[in-house]
């Protein structure tokens, strides 16, 4: 019991002193204007406030969140596919995929998914 403790203690010992070496000798690095800016998308974030803004950009995260919810989605209806009765799994997939095929028609119907106009 006291072996185990004091291996404990040495063990937590050593990785604080690995952590405080690691702080000690990791690389330091100089400040300059770039590093501190955020990147907003391609454009200066220090020059014009009411600068006009592409909605291209906007619209390819929208398409992507939404398309990045959906294989969250789907995942779980792949899980239950043993657990569930098989007509009501498949009425719930296919409803579900019309639904985000759906959505897909329209956003190429609007032309969203051309990156010129």
């Amino acid at each position: 019991m006291i072996l185990m403790m004091n291996i404990t203690i040495l063990i937590l010992i050593i990785s604080n002193i690995m952590m405080m070496l690691s702080i000690f000798l990791s690389k330091k690095s100089f400040m300059d204007r770039e590093k501190c800016s955020p990147f907003e998308c391609g454009f200066d974030p220090k020059s014009m406030a009411r600068m006009p803004f592409s909605l291209h950009f906007f619209l390819i995260t929208m398409i992507f969140l939404i398309f990045d919810v959906e294989i969250a989605l789907i995942f779980p209806i792949i899980l239950t596919f043993k657990m569930v009765n098989l007509f009501f799994w498949m009425k719930t997939s296919f409803f579900f995929i019309f639904i985000l095929l759906m959505g897909l028609y329209h956003e190429w119907n609007q032309n969203m998914l051309n990156w010129t106009k």
